[in-house]
């Protein structure tokens, strides 16, 4: 039977590939900085509403929060903020496809620091697992670029490569404070209370974090915000709903682990550009998919 963070990983994923699609439709009229802050900004009352809702139904007072909350939460809403801003340099250089990938070896990364700063370590079952889905990520990533099939090798090696893993280990060191702030609050009161909580206080230091750095550097950009405030809505709403599921299940299971799991959004997405646009899938691809399967199910099968 699966534990109860697997089937919530996957509602977390696919949350979050909803709310990919609803930033890129507003890109258009906002710049990276700005489109990053939607989902921050738009997000928090989504995350306040849910923590409330938590605190009544559950009918439990709010955590107390301490030092090690604090210093945890601040660390990986900064380290995400950065990861954000290390992906979007990545993606910017013309091998985008290979810092895309790299970013994706956040499990990988995630096992380290949680390791370093939880004391979490890995069995050696995890262990080929993440490998094998670390693997399988570049795979997908590397099939539809021509870095290969040109000869470009240098690109797997260039600046928007390092940008790419910058990002996965940003991200990963994120999930592992998540994980962290969350596991620092009282045990009585619950992995969902104790997520939700985490969520909103992050969401709120990072929404305050960027609006200073906007109103600093892009002064303009926080009143084409303010005028997409529909689209945000439905961003926020998905961005919370992804955060809420990958909160909580990072405060029932290792991130690493969560976040292996949560690679599968990739085989969705592949999976339905083939279903729905008919596009054909590469033989590395298909290696691509079966190794991430394969270190998804000896990670369910080993916890």
């Amino acid at each position: 039977m699966f534990e109860l963070w697997v089937p919530i990983t996957l509602v977390a994923a696919f949350f979050q590939n909803a709310r990919s699609a609803l930033q890129k439709s507003i890109k258009s009229e906002l710049s990276n900085s700005g489109a990053t802050y939607v989902r921050f900004a738009f997000g928090v009352p989504f995350a306040l509403l849910y923590l409330v809702g938590l605190v009544v139904g559950l009918d439990q007072p709010l955590p107390i929060p301490g030092r090690t909350f604090f210093l945890y939460g601040g660390m990986g809403g900064l380290a995400q903020i950065l990861a954000t801003a290390a992906l979007l340099y990545a993606v910017s250089f013309r091998s985008f496809a290979v810092g895309t990938a790299y970013s994706k070896t956040e499990p990988v990364q995630a096992a380290i620091f949680g390791f370093l700063l939880l004391g979490e370590s890995v069995g050696q079952m995890a262990g080929v697992a993440l490998l094998l889905s670390l693997a399988g990520v570049v795979a997908l990533g590397l099939a539809r670029s021509d870095v290969l099939e040109s000869g470009r090798l240098n690109s797997l090696f260039d600046r928007g490569a390092l940008a790419g893993l910058a990002s996965g280990a940003l991200f990963g060191l994120a999930s592992v404070c998540y994980r962290g702030a969350s596991l620092s609050l009282e045990t009585g009161s619950g992995a969902f209370l104790r997520a939700s909580f985490t969520l909103a206080s992050v969401i709120v230091f990072q929404t305050l974090a960027v609006t200073v750095y906007l109103g600093l550097r892009e002064p303009g950009e926080l009143q084409r915000v303010a005028k997409a405030w529909r689209a945000g809505l439905w961003v926020g709403a998905c961005g919370a709903l992804a955060s809420a599921s990958w909160f909580t299940a990072m405060s029932l299971q290792s991130a690493a682990y969560v976040k292996a799991v949560g690679q599968l959004e990739l085989v969705f997405a592949l999976g339905a550009s083939w279903f729905f646009f008919r596009e054909g899938i590469r033989p590395v691809e298909l290696a691509g998919i079966a190794a991430i399967l394969v270190g998804v199910l000896l990670i369910v099968l080993g916890n």
